[in-house]
């Protein structure tokens, strides 16, 4: 075992109680520009290491753990226009087949180039402005999108418009998905690479707060009826299935949580 300062010696996870060496492997990953940032987390990192640095001579990986990360890197933000292209890819798989009626288009690009757009506008469900993005190292690890179910049709009419103009698209609405007595969470997405290390509870947590700020005394959001992991995790933060609405022709369960003062 190492004692006293810091030294070279690279122990898997023991250099990294360090703080000087968990500063300087940070850094040296936020270095890394050269690769993209889809490749970045699919070549580099794991469901323990955020950074695999290297391995040890008995083959195990020592590097920067994900913990170490997101203790001194996430950063809950509101989102601001730049946000517009990661953005636009995390609602667009979040979303999926809904994503299309709202842009009118299917091919993936094009999706995310009308939802772009959209995220760039001050009104409408998807405006930068009803956003919350967990950031990590600079890069959009994941979003929320949330509002007042009351002012649900006020911000879809101006998608509805743009369709109507565009495409001359015959829909006079699109499907009620939150009451409007509830402050609603549209969308909750997190980058593939950043799953399962809390970046999504704590986006929930985030719309939870905002909401009690806001005054409203409850927060709702809809699963994909066959999504239980889902379900799952939001029953553990305390929300309850109230009713089963359809979404685009697709069952959904509609979930509540009664805030606390």
């Amino acid at each position: 075992m190492v004692q006293g300062p810091c030294t070279g010696l690279i122990i898997v996870y023991e250099q990294y109680t360090c703080p000087q060496n968990r500063k300087r492997r940070i850094e040296k990953v936020k270095k890394k520009k050269q690769l993209s940032y889809d490749d970045y987390f699919e070549e580099e990192s794991d469901g323990t290491f955020y950074f695999v640095a290297g391995y040890t001579s008995g083959g195990a990986p020592y590097g920067t753990i994900w913990e170490e990360i997101l203790a001194s890197e996430l950063i809950l933000r509101a989102a601001v226009k730049n946000d517009a292209k990661p953005a636009a890819e995390l609602i667009r798989v979040a979303n999926g087949d809904i994503a299309e009626l709202l842009t009118g288009k299917t091919k993936p690009q094009n999706v995310r180039d009308t939802l772009a757009l959209y995220f760039r506008e001050d009104i409408n469900r998807f405006s930068y402005k009803n956003i919350w993005i967990a950031s990590v190292m600079d890069k959009v690890a994941g979003l929320v999108i949330t509002y007042p179910g009351e002012d649900a049709a006020r911000l879809d009419e101006t998608i509805l418009n743009r369709l109507r103009k565009k495409q001359g698209n015959p829909l006079k609405s699109f499907d009620q998905e939150a009451d409007e007595k509830d402050y609603y969470i549209d969308t909750l997405s997190v980058h593939p690479k950043f799953q399962g290390h809390g970046i999504g509870t704590a986006l929930i947590k985030k719309a939870e707060t905002v909401a009690k700020e806001k005054g409203y005394k409850r927060i709702s959001l809809n699963v994909a009826h066959g999504n239980v992991s889902a379900k799952h995790l939001y029953k553990k933060l305390g929300y309850t299935e109230e009713k089963v609405i359809q979404i685009n022709k697709h069952n959904y369960d509609y979930m509540v949580k009664i805030l606390s003062d």
